[in-house]
């Protein structure tokens, strides 16, 4: 299916990969109501392997980690392009994104890297992608990736 949202990816240069299956025992989304929840996406590349793997402040500066947010933001459209069966254009807004950072002790500028993330959802999806946000750092993430972000969208 194709939308305006798919042409405005297509305009980015962005192709969504195919979402990444859940690694434990959870599901990837859930819908309740007018709500999809999506669980927290790392920064997996197009064939599945981790990419950015480290700790903000040691092997990756800002600008690398906004690129590894905006990696995990690409997953999170992927996954929410399969929660609502190929059709971006059922979503109304996002509603909040949760940012975790991988990040050495002293490192402040979590916020900052998490941009990646947000960044994308506004280029995307205009003004629907403007959202309320927390970004934390943390002292380790899953197969050790630079950050992991999850969201929460409304949806026709």
């Amino acid at each position: 299916m194709s939308g305006k949202v798919d042409a405005r990816l297509a305009e980015l240069g962005i192709t969504l990969p195919s979402p990444a299956a859940p690694a434990a025992n959870y599901v990837p989304t859930v819908r309740s109501g007018n709500l999809v929840f999506v669980a927290g996406q790392v920064t997996f590349d197009a064939q599945g392997k981790p990419q950015f793997i480290g700790k903000l402040g040691r092997e990756f500066d800002v600008a690398q980690g906004q690129q590894a947010a905006r990696l995990c933001g690409i997953n999170i459209l992927a996954q929410m392009k399969a929660a609502l069966g190929g059709d971006l254009d059922r979503v109304v807004r996002c509603v909040r994104v949760g940012g975790f950072v991988n990040a050495v002790p002293d490192f402040t500028d979590h916020p900052k890297v998490i941009n990646g993330a947000s960044d994308l959802l506004v280029q995307v999806l205009g003004d629907a992608g403007k959202h309320a946000r927390a970004a934390i750092g943390v002292g380790s993430l899953p197969l050790g990736v630079a950050c992991e972000v999850e969201a929460v969208f409304e949806v026709r």
